[in-house]
């Protein structure tokens, strides 16, 4: 708990800075079949090349379709060209459908959820060599949970005035914005359950999703049902079912700094890790994992946002922010919406855009071991219980319930919220702060209570709900318009892409051990020029 620190004067004068905010979705889907059986068929040809297409790829396995749309500054084109993709889509699915929920639907084991393949390039294999040590170390079952990750930016004539403002001429505009987005995700990290709380929509799985496992800690919703949940749960993909990692418990991550950053991530790929030794070598001709470090690559360490940069080819993400900072944030804590189209709705935005301007633009005092303990019990109790009535959490002042917290928490939001509002001439973000304040006392429904409460009136599982929405979801998007400009770009993006990995496939000259030796090799000189630091 915090005193809310006043927005600057001069943001205050000239609100328009904040217009060219720029926000990206990534949405993960699984397929499936008309049973809500996961799809075991290949990546469809018609969607392209998941390696090279610009705008559909697939995550983890073949079946987890990943949606991507270009940054842009008007949220209503963002969510247009994510209904577009969908649509796209859903000309070449046959009869399979998109999962509409975050957890999986029916699986029968690591077995049932094939890997991602890429092709024959060095790239695509390294993709798929890095899934299938994903698959070794985790299992594959954590790796078909899908999500919604939001990447948001700020424009350069925001940072330019600020910098002024703050008397920081000294600084070069790319240190002052990494330094300011590292600011950014040190809140983001302490209040991110909020986020968590409002959004979450996971408090329930399929009972084939935990077979054979008797540890998880969750409850028979109904015998006769096949639904495993907590009561009080709200979003179990971010808890010891999803993405987490025990193995990565060791990690501090500081985000004080990017070298910290950078260095704790750069040691945990490079230093061998004694539990993953046993995944050298090769399975049935492949390789098991791409290294036995403690993580393959830096995307292999799991957290609720990601500072950003854009890679070149053949670049590592870290070698990239090492030399030209941060340039964006990933938000990867939503879950997918089943109850709408395309898992995230305008107000979400909204509100997600005055969230993270609050953590911007609040004190962000540096963090240390005490607050990241704090800030992972927080999340895990929020996570298990997040509805249950009078839920302690810790802050620095001391212990305080959830929802004293999150109305102090939506009182600083409603400012930024203001702000944004003031810029495009609407109520839409202040309406949308409104509209989680309407969660906070009940009158406006938890998504991860509407799920159970599904369930339970319509005396159904949860695969079953799940199910449902997937085809009711389905029909609305194949009876969706697409313009004949856009179905012709896709289409054409589509086969252009194919071509392109082809092209890869020709023109590789190294051999993959080459190529591998020459990628780690990015990482050893990072950590050489991060000791010289």
């Amino acid at each position: 708990m915090q005193t809310l620190t006043q927005l600057p004067s001069w943001l205050n004068d000239s609100p328009e800075l904040l217009a060219g905010i720029q926000r990206g979705i990534e949405k993960e889907s699984l397929r499936v079949d008309s049973r809500g059986v996961l799809a075991q068929t290949e990546h469809p040809r018609g969607l392209g090349s998941a390696l090279t297409h610009d705008s559909v790829t697939t995550d983890f396995s073949e079946s987890l379709l990943e949606f991507i749309t270009p940054p842009s500054a008007h949220v209503s084109d963002t969510l247009v060209a994510l209904s577009e993709i969908h649509t796209f889509a859903y000309k070449h699915l046959g009869d399979e459908q998109l999962w509409a929920a975050s957890m999986p639907c029916i699986v029968s084991g690591d077995a049932s959820i094939p890997v991602a393949r890429y092709g024959s390039s060095n790239v695509g294999r390294m993709k798929t060599v890095y899934r299938l040590g994903l698959g070794n170390r985790y299992g594959r079952m954590m790796q078909a949970i899908a999500g919604v990750h939001y990447n948001f930016s700020i424009p350069d004539s925001f940072w330019e005035t600020e910098r002024s403002a703050s008397r920081a001429p000294e600084t070069s505009l790319q240190d002052y914005k990494t330094r300011r987005y590292l600011d950014l995700i040190r809140n983001f990290r302490t209040w991110s359950w909020l986020l968590i709380y409002l959004y979450g929509a996971s408090p329930a799985v399929c009972e084939s999703f935990l077979a054979g496992r008797s540890d998880h800690g969750l409850e028979t919703l109904d015998t006769d049902c096949g639904t495993l949940y907590l009561p009080y749960a709200t979003a179990l993909r971010m808890g010891n079912l999803g993405y987490n990692s025990s193995s990565q418990n060791s990690l501090r991550i500081c985000y004080n700094s990017l070298d910290n950053y950078l260095r704790t991530l750069t040691e945990a790929i490079l230093e061998p890790h004694h539990a993953y030794e046993s995944f050298r070598g090769e399975q049935d001709g492949e390789l098991m994992q791409l290294s036995d470090g403690l993580l393959q690559i830096e995307n292999e360490f799991y957290s609720t946002i990601r500072p950003k940069r854009s890679a070149r080819s053949g670049e590592a993400a870290l070698t990239a922010l090492h030399q030209r900072g941060i340039e964006y944030v990933e938000v990867r804590c939503n879950d997918v919406n089943p109850f709408v189209p395309v898992g995230i709705d305008k107000p979400q935005v909204r509100f997600i855009d005055s969230f993270l301007m609050h953590c911007l633009l609040q004190p962000s005092p540096e963090c240390n071991e005490a607050v990241q303990e704090r800030q992972i019990a927080n999340q895990s109790l929020v996570v298990s219980r997040g509805r249950e009535p009078g839920l302690m959490l810790e802050t620095d002042q001391g212990a305080t319930t959830l929802q004293a917290w999150a109305q102090e928490l939506l009182n600083g939001i409603s400012q930024s919220a203001s702000l944004l509002d003031e810029i495009h001439g609407s109520h839409e973000h202040q309406d949308a702060v409104a509209l989680q304040e309407r969660k906070l006392t009940g009158d406006e429904e938890l998504p991860s209570a509407r799920v159970l409460r599904e369930i339970r009136e319509r005396k159904i599982s949860y695969s079953r709900l799940a199910r449902e929405y997937s085809q009711h979801w389905a029909e609305f998007f194949r009876a969706s318009e697409i313009t004949a400009e856009r179905l012709v770009q896709l289409t054409e993006e589509s086969a252009a892409s194919i071509a392109r990995q082809k092209n890869l496939e020709l023109s590789e000259e190294k051999s993959f051990k080459e190529y591998l030796e020459s990628y780690y090799d990015q990482y050893r000189v990072l950590a050489e020029d991060l000791s010289r630091d």
